[in-house]
């Protein structure tokens, strides 16, 4: 049975209508880690190291596409709720419109800027060369990258998660295959990496803007429009916590590499990578389910359905603290087999490994809560406070912790800056929550009698 935006959601309703967007950023974040073992076991070290340096800045780029996603798909879904469905497919397509448009101008921008950029943030050598190389290439599909970002929150909007998924899936084996030739079979190191994660973006982004294009079977498809500079920013504004929020965690990630360079050298690097592929599969579960309820939010604040808001508000704050203990309990028990996989040609980098994970998986206790904070807001339209917890999460409590714990812990304390600076956001978004809710009323307040 087909499960609408409007309907009333059960736990068991809510989880079937997010399982789509779970398995879809689980998926993405599979090939992501699959494309890691692939470059770390066959092309090398230099190229590992080389990509897990240059990423955070390519991902700084495509948080465009997350900002439209977001904010653009809590605009639309308002629209919706408000039952003017002419007016959301205006504002839906003339968000596509606006990512792709700027994606053509930030890879123009910034083809020249990857060498200086990759000078400055620590790469030199061998890391030097493969760092450029890879980035050059893959900015390329940096448009669709974006559009591949910015469909991921629109097909829930649109009620097909489960095609969101499937076109995930299409991106993630094409990366999957050219990796295997290009890196296996050319041997093409980097360049091969990057020349099959570009192809997987092309998918990624082309394929949905075929299935817009034509009459659906969705609420949503692509129509003419007019320029409403309104609406695209409001989209920024609803969107700025997720632009806010990938920016940091990309600049964080930087700073992590370099401080981890400083105290351990390179090994350091390579260590971090892996635990940044291992998150993106445990976060992938969290960012999935926001964005699956996200469009329900925006409906229902546009439908002004306060008791299906405090129903779907309550059920998820269940359901997240669930998964958070879970997904903390199993990147414990699994990080020997984890660093075995994508180091286990190097004992010591392993056990290094093995220790940063064990103490970075803390985390995940509070980042999925912090996560629905700033989510939950901008489906309410509400970009300002989105953007505090965002920003407070992300960039100032990281940054605090990255500089100063290592002081008094050493290479621990980069580890464990992840854990207390979540758990200070997580203290930071309760905060917010309560303060909120009379404007809101996603709580029930009992009246004493």
């Amino acid at each position: 049975m087909k499960i609408q935006l409007s309907d009333n959601f059960t736990y068991g309703r809510l989880l079937r209508f997010c399982l789509g967007p779970i398995f879809m950023m689980l998926f993405a974040s599979v090939y992501s880690v699959v494309d890691g073992i692939f470059v770390s076991n066959f092309a090398g070290e230099d190229p590992f190291k080389a990509i897990n340096l240059i990423f955070p800045v390519i991902m700084i780029l495509g948080a465009v596409g997350f900002m439209f996603g977001a904010g653009g798909t809590a605009v639309v879904s308002k629209t919706l709720g408000e039952g003017d469905k002419q007016r959301a497919n205006e504002y839906f397509t003339l968000v596509v419109a606006t990512t792709f448009a700027l994606g053509v101008a930030l890879a123009a921008g910034f083809f020249f800027l990857l060498r200086p950029i990759a000078l400055l943030i620590g790469a030199t050598g061998a890391v030097l060369d493969d760092a450029v190389t890879y980035s050059q290439i893959i900015i390329c599909a940096m448009p669709f990258f974006m559009l591949q970002n910015l469909f991921q929150s629109f097909f829930i909007a649109a009620e097909k998660p489960r095609l969101g998924f499937a076109f995930t899936v299409a991106s993630g084996i094409t990366n999957i295959v050219f990796d295997a030739v290009f890196i296996v079979g050319c041997k093409m190191g980097a360049a091969g990496a990057a020349i099959g994660t570009a192809l997987s973006q092309f998918v990624g982004g082309l394929l949905p803007i075929v299935y817009f294009s034509r009459k659906n079977g969705s609420l949503l498809r692509f129509v003419k429009f007019r320029i409403h500079w309104r609406i695209i920013g409001k989209s920024c504004v609803n969107g700025s916590s997720e632009l806010l929020g990938n920016i940091a965690m990309s600049l964080v990630s930087i700073i992590y590499n370099w401080q981890l360079i400083r105290h351990v050298g390179d090994d350091g690097v390579a260590a971090f990578g892996v635990i940044m592929y291992v998150q993106f599969v445990f976060v992938a579960i969290f960012i999935g389910y926001c964005l699956g309820v996200a469009p329900v939010v925006g409906y229902n604040f546009g439908a002004r359905n306060r008791a299906e808001l405090q129903n779907v508000f309550k059920k998820s704050m269940m359901i997240l603290a669930v998964t958070s203990v879970v997904m903390t309990a199993a990147a414990e028990a699994l990080a020997d087999a984890i660093a075995l996989v994508f180091v286990g040609y190097d004992d010591t980098l392993m056990q290094m490994t093995t220790r940063g994970m064990r103490l970075y998986s803390v985390c995940y206790l509070f980042s999925g809560f912090c996560m629905f904070c700033s989510s939950f807001f901008t489906a309410l339209n509400n970009g300002l406070v989105s953007a505090v917890a965002s920003f407070g999460r992300t960039l100032v409590f990281q940054l605090a912790c990255i500089f100063l714990l290592p002081l008094w812990l050493g290479i621990d304390g980069i580890w464990i800056a992840t854990p207390v600076a979540e758990g200070v956001a997580a203290v930071l978004c309760a905060a917010m929550f309560i303060v909120n809710n009379k404007r809101y009323g996603y709580v029930a307040i009992r009246k004493e009698v």
